[in-house]
C-alpha cells in the first residue's frame, strides 16, 4: 500500500457514523433519564463516543420529554372528567403556585369574639376556688392546699 494514497485504509475500526434511528433512540433514552453508560451499551459504543456523536440528543432529550409530558398534562387538564380535575389541580399547584390551606377560626357565643376574663384582680382564695372548678371540669383530683397538704373543702355549688 503506498504511503501517499489518501484513500488507503489506516486499519483498525472504521469511524462511527450515527444513524437517524440511533439519534432518536438516544434522545428518547436520555429524555427518560437513562444513564449515558447504559445508553452507550445499548448503542454498542463507548460512553466517550456517545458524548462525541450524540451531544445534542443528550443535552436536549430531557427537555423534549418534559415538554411532551407537560403538553399531555395540559391536554388532560383542559379536558372533561375526573382526570381533568386532578390534572388541573396538579397543574395549578405546580405552575401557578396554588396551595391547599386550612383555616380554623374560633369564635365566642353566636359567632362573636371570645370573651376573656381578667383574673389578675382575684384574691388567692378566689384563684384556688377557680382552680378547683377547672380541675373538676377536666376530671382531675381535688387540689391540695400548698401549705398543709390537706384537701381543700369542696366548693359549694
Amino acid at each position: 500500500m503506498p504511503e501517499n494514497n489518501p484513500t488507503a485504509s489506516a486499519g483498525g475500526r472504521p469511524p462511527f457514523e450515527p444513524t437517524t434511528a440511533q439519534r432518536q433512540m438516544v434522545e428518547a433514552m436520555a429524555g427518560c433519564g437513562i444513564p449515558e453508560t447504559d445508553i452507550a451499551a445499548v448503542v454498542g459504543i463507548a460512553a466517550k463516543t456517545l458524548r462525541k456523536h450524540f451531544r445534542a440528543e443528550l443535552a436536549t432529550g430531557h427537555i423534549k420529554a418534559n415538554a411532551k409530558v407537560a403538553g399531555n398534562l395540559y391536554r388532560i387538564a383542559t379536558g372533561n372528567g375526573r382526570e381533568a380535575v386532578t390534572a388541573a389541580i396538579f397543574w395549578l399547584k405546580v405552575r401557578a403556585q396554588w396551595k391547599e390551606t386550612s383555616v380554623h377560626q374560633h369564635t365566642g357565643a353566636d359567632g362573636g369574639p371570645i370573651e376573656h376574663i381578667d383574673v389578675s384582680a382575684l384574691s388567692d382564695d378566689d384563684l384556688d376556688r377557680l382552680e378547683d372548678i377547672i380541675n373538676r371540669a377536666i376530671g382531675d383530683s381535688p387540689a391540695r392546699d400548698a401549705d398543709s397538704g390537706a384537701s381543700r373543702p369542696p366548693i359549694p355549688e
